[in-house]
């Protein structure tokens, strides 16, 4: 019999505002989905890539089987698969395309394996498959989409994650406006060197963020969820960012900000908030300028990557 299992991951929200590679959560709902079958060779093929175009079926090129390499190399394991992937994140969204495949890839093989990885030893995997997507093995979105919840990277050598709390009332909404903003030339823009007082409020933000989550303190997270370093310069590529921004403010939500390198925003939100305001007002933004976006309400996902019966 073929060993063969379908995994989801979800996407993800990274930075959070004031946490630049730093801190990320997982959306329910939202993902990924892929397919891992087992072959008589060492070969990794991938078969179809169902709901985006543009992603490469190079297996060099394409953050799955870049990932399953990497455990097949770590582990010693000559073997090979048959990858079919179905994307429901855009490459270039800002909600963890590349990390959701990635971290659908790792789970699948590791289960297929017998499970020799933690959760956590899967992270740096899949950053494997971020390096190609971005450049950059960042961790922010693969260790939220693996691990759920909200995830904060504390240090990458040696690498050191961990989930915090938050509070069970907290919703989150997304505003994904159709245009696309690559995560390599999102972080070409970047400056290399930030100003000693704008790290310091960064700092404060971060710490105030993370004891908001934990504390439940919805007003210090609205307080917190601010971004002095990467959003002034990343929001002018969102198209009227500011303005989203306004609105979502004006409406009641608890900051906002970037979502990974966007183009897609997000804002927090108390359960009981009407979020439908936002979401209407941001159609309304976008529709006078005719940029379609897709919006929606989540919870954090606190299970993360799992297996699909």
């Amino acid at each position: 019999m073929t060993n063969s299992i379908k995994t989801f991951a979800p996407a993800t929200v990274a930075n959070v505002g004031c946490g630049y590679d730093v801190l990320g959560f997982a959306l329910e709902e939202y993902g990924d989905e892929l397919t891992l079958t087992e072959r008589k060779d060492d070969q990794l093929v991938i078969e179809i890539i169902q709901g985006v175009s543009g992603i490469p079926l190079d297996p060099a090129k394409n953050v799955a089987s870049v990932t399953i390499r990497a455990i097949l190399k770590d582990l010693k394991i000559s073997k090979g698969f048959n990858i079919k992937i179905k994307k429901n994140i855009a490459a270039g969204s800002g909600l963890g395309s590349s990390a959701s495949s990635a971290a659908a890839a790792a789970y699948a093989v590791n289960k297929i394996l017998g499970a020799p990885k933690s959760r956590k030893e899967l992270i740096k995997f899949a950053m494997e498959g971020e390096r190609i997507a971005s450049t950059k093995a960042h961790a922010d979105n693969v260790a939220a989409s693996i691990l759920g919840g909200f995830t904060v990277v504390r240090s990458y050598d040696p690498l050191d994650v961990f989930n915090i709390p938050y509070p069970e009332d907290l919703r989150v909404v997304i505003i994904f406006p159709q245009v696309e903003v690559k995560t390599s030339d999102a972080k070409k823009i970047l400056k290399e060197e930030v100003k000693l007082s704008d790290a310091v409020k960064q700092w404060g933000n971060v710490a105030g963020l993370v004891s908001g989550l934990i504390q439940h303190d919805f007003e210090r997270i609205g307080n917190s969820l601010q971004d002095v370093i990467v959003e002034p310069i990343r929001s002018i590529l969102i198209p009227l960012y500011r303005e989203m921004k306004t609105i979502a403010l004006r409406a009641g939500a608890l900051g906002f900000s970037i979502s990974g390198s966007g183009p897609s925003m997000f804002c927090f939100v108390q359960k009981n908030s009407d979020s439908s305001i936002i979401i209407e007002r941001a159609k309304e933004l976008y529709g006078k300028s005719g940029i379609n976006i897709i919006s929606f309400v989540s919870r954090i996902n606190n299970v993360g990557v799992k297996t699909l019966d």
